[in-house]
């Protein structure tokens, strides 16, 4: 028989009252009231709360035990049922949340979360103004989730920008792939990449590799090298110096530029390059030829000063711009003199690695899988880079001291240089 109105209201007493049909009023030691659900499902007894007496009435506790029975009599447990409701709930929400996350908002999340494995901070900077740039007009406010191929290719053709600058074009594209694969990997969207170019944007787009033409930097034939080290030997300066020993080097100005005395081991004749420094992210270690150690030997040091080529006001780094300083300053003139024929071009310090290059391929019998160690550049084949990782560095030095030979071929390598000695300043 179920409980009047009355008695509900009024009943103090502590306990458990049977309303039928499987439902319990309970009653509290504080005078709380609250509905009880009591089933038998697999020959286990089970309670289940539907509510307190002042959220649930007495007819809407009576119509949700009846619910609760008809589940029991198909076999279904309701407290499971609810467990399960709730838990998809929770996962529609947050579906409906992630459907709601901007491009742009996962774009910044993305940067946050790699930011620490990139090199640098100016890579995380790239990264933003990029995607800044040319994917947000099109899709920064646009739900993650509905980033199409359309607002792909929207982004890519706008301006010409996959033909007039492609290599900026697949850094775009590039990014934001990833950025949708981030978001599809916390369950943001659904579906295939839109930005994906193997299978995908490569049958509606013509090939970077047929569009992009290749920007060489302007390079000083190999013959005119040892008069150009005459010339730089003459120039005062931590840029000049710099841009010596690059050469020497073969080494890339970003890799000089910071270069410090604790990487140098003069006795093995040998300069290693942390892989934190490393365009591709690995160790690289350069054998030392006698010019090249003759430079470290006359460069001065600084109390507290690690770096090799300080700037002379702060001591820090040099600039990225240092070394083209002093190439821009050897062609002062109504007629530059350090040129590249082909364009006309005046010589930057980039083109002194291609020099290199030509010089070995054209004028040495050195192996061109050991210039290519010589550059740090990753080689493609890999049975050749087995056999290159045990034998290059012997090879490397004799490729070396016979560049630095090429470069000044006079017995005494300092007598043209400028007489400032090592010494602790």
């Amino acid at each position: 028989m179920a409980l009047t109105a009355l008695r509900i209201k009024n009943e103090k007493t502590t306990g458990m009252y049977a309303d039928g049909g499987g439902l319990y009023l309970r009653v509290q030691e504080s005078g709380a009231k609250s509905w009880i659900f009591r089933f038998q499902l697999n020959g286990r007894r089970r309670e289940m709360g539907i509510g307190t007496l002042a959220d649930r009435s007495a007819i809407e506790a009576r119509g949700e035990a009846a619910k609760m029975s008809v589940l029991v009599r198909s076999g279904v447990d309701p407290i499971d049922a609810r467990q399960h409701d709730k838990e998809a709930k929770i996962k529609s929400d947050a579906k409906v949340a992630a459907g709601a996350a901007t491009f742009a908002q996962v774009a910044k999340d993305y940067i946050a979360a790699h930011r620490a494995g990139w090199r640098n901070a100016k890579h995380a900077d790239q990264w933003e103004n990029t995607l800044e740039k040319y994917a947000g007009p099109v899709i920064g406010d646009k739900a993650v989730a509905d980033v199409s191929t359309e607002d792909v290719l929207r982004i890519l053709q706008k301006d010409k920008l996959w033909t007039k600058k492609t290599e900026t074009a697949t850094r775009v594209r590039s990014r934001i792939e990833l950025v949708l694969s981030y978001a599809k990997a916390l369950k943001m969207r659904q579906g295939e990449n839109p930005a994906a170019w193997r299978g995908h944007l490569d049958a509606l787009l013509p090939k970077p590799t047929k569009l992009k033409k290749v920007r060489h930097h302007p390079a000083l034939p190999y013959d005119r090298m040892p008069e150009f080290m005459v010339a730089l030997r003459k120039i005062n300066g931590s840029g000049a110096r710099a841009l010596e020993f690059a050469i020497l080097t073969a080494a890339r100005s970003g890799e000089v530029r910071f270069a410090t005395w604790s990487e140098f081991d003069t006795k093995e004749k040998m300069w290693t390059i942390p892989a934190g420094r490393m365009k591709a992210e690995k160790e690289h270690r350069i054998p030392l030829s006698d010019a090249a150690l003759a430079l470290l030997e006359e460069l001065p040091t600084f109390e507290g000063v690690d770096y090799l080529f300080p700037g002379e006001r702060d001591k820090k780094p040099l600039s990225d711009m240092s070394l083209s300083a002093v190439t821009r300053r050897m062609n002062e003139g109504e007629k530059p003199t350090w040129i590249e024929p082909q364009s006309g071009a005046q010589v930057v310090p980039h083109g002194f690695r291609s020099s290199f290059r030509d010089w070995a391929g054209e004028a040495t019998s050195h192996p061109r899988e050991v210039v290519e160690h010589a550059l740090a550049h990753q080689i493609p084949d890999k049975a050749e880079a087995a056999y290159a990782r045990g034998t290059m560095f012997d090879k490397r030095r004799r490729l070396m001291q016979d560049w630095a030979n090429w470069c000044a071929p006079w017995k005494d390598t300092k007598v043209l240089r400028l007489k400032n000695k090592r010494a602790t300043v």
